[in-house]
């Protein structure tokens, strides 16, 4: 049986889901007589020296595109080597409910690719179990019901002490690896998400006319991803899409801008591609001058620069045009999170969590 000095967890949290999964560790690991610590990684320093030996290290933070948000990614990538330490990893997926039966959702590279990480760091790895609680990516979907949520929170709150106090006591738990197959399938779209999509996702965000400048947005974003641009909240490439500052805005003025997305992706097939490839032929060139499938992937890498370059360049543009009424009322109301039935995530005002 494993004996540990303390515990302690890092964990980043965009909606409050991980943060939930800490707070329940911790109290189990307090109810059991340990030194405990949960650290939130956008809040303290991210550069760690060094860890005390025998410690149990907990690492606790939603999926975003099938892997972990770069923030907990690039802080585990920068972790010390072991110092004889064992090791935790939990991802809370986005978890749903269709009348009586709880859907799961995937971890992709969450778990596998931080573990090996980990394990090249020389850490024994005793746990890596992923959590379904409720799905919060409203850009996606409508909120989810307070009773569903809380549902699955009752649900997942026994699962997650039922897990702290089974690798408390020395024992593994690896339940990650139910999901492999899936997970390694899915993995193609968590690279892909990681290199590009992040950043198409970073543009889609703006703040209606509702927005009254009450700045909590920039103050509460836990990568400092939002600043101020023409008296107006601008979503930089730093945003990681982790929803907290469209779930607290008090005028729920900050909106998905589908509509926007929508139009720029007609416009950039049916016109930028037209331009580029059928009229200069650049795809046929770069096709023709490589072997066959690194042609392929050369012209997707290409198409895919284009449009981040195209993308940057519309939403500058758009953010200018939201000052005048017109265009904003336009923008606002193809925006689906504009309707009362697109629900935002409100875990917060439930109770008994």
């Amino acid at each position: 049986m494993e004996k540990y000095s303390n515990i302690i967890m890092y964990y980043f949290s965009g909606t409050g889901n991980a943060k939930h999964v800490a707070k329940w560790i911790a109290n189990t690991s307090n109810e059991n007589n340990f030194n405990v610590q949960a650290i939130d990684i956008s809040k303290s320093e991210r550069r760690i020296t060094g860890i005390p030996e025998n410690s149990l290290i907990g690492f606790i933070s939603p999926t975003h595109g099938f892997n972990f948000p770069p923030i907990m990614f690039h802080f585990i990538l920068r972790f010390p080597h072991a110092n004889n330490n064992s090791v935790f990893i939990v991802n809370t997926r986005g978890g749903l409910k269709f009348s009586k039966f709880f859907i799961p959702g995937l971890s992709g590279l969450a778990q596998f690719f931080s573990a090996l990480i980990l394990k090249c760091k020389g850490y024994k790895i005793v746990g890596m179990h992923p959590i379904d609680l409720p799905s919060n990516w409203i850009s996606l979907h409508p909120g989810l019901k307070p009773k569903v949520i809380s549902s699955i929170y009752d649900r997942r709150k026994k699962e997650v002490l039922e897990f702290a106090n089974k690798i408390l006591i020395g024992k593994k738990d690896l339940k990650a690896f139910w999901d492999i197959i899936q997970d390694l399938l899915i993995s193609p779209v968590a690279i892909l998400y990681y290199f590009f999509g992040r950043f198409m996702i970073a543009k889609t965000f703006i703040a209606s006319k509702d927005c009254n400048n009450c700045n909590l947005c920039i103050r509460e974003c836990p990568v400092n991803a939002i600043k101020t641009i023409n008296n107006r909240p601008f979503w930089t490439y730093k945003c990681e899409s982790c929803m907290h500052c469209m779930n607290i805005c008090p005028k729920r003025a900050i909106e998905t801008a589908h509509g926007f997305i929508a139009g720029l992706l007609v416009m950039f097939n049916f016109i930028i591609l037209y331009i580029v490839f059928s009229l200069f032929r650049i795809d046929q060139v770069i096709a023709e001058s490589l072997p066959s499938e690194i042609g392929k992937i050369a012209v997707f890498l290409f198409e895919t620069l284009i449009f981040l370059g195209f993308l940057m360049l519309s939403y500058r543009i758009m953010h200018f045009l939201l000052k005048f009424s017109f265009f904003e009322r336009i923008i606002v109301y193809t925006s689906l999170t504009k309707y009362k039935f697109w629900r935002r995530y409100k875990f917060q005002k439930l109770k008994n969590l």
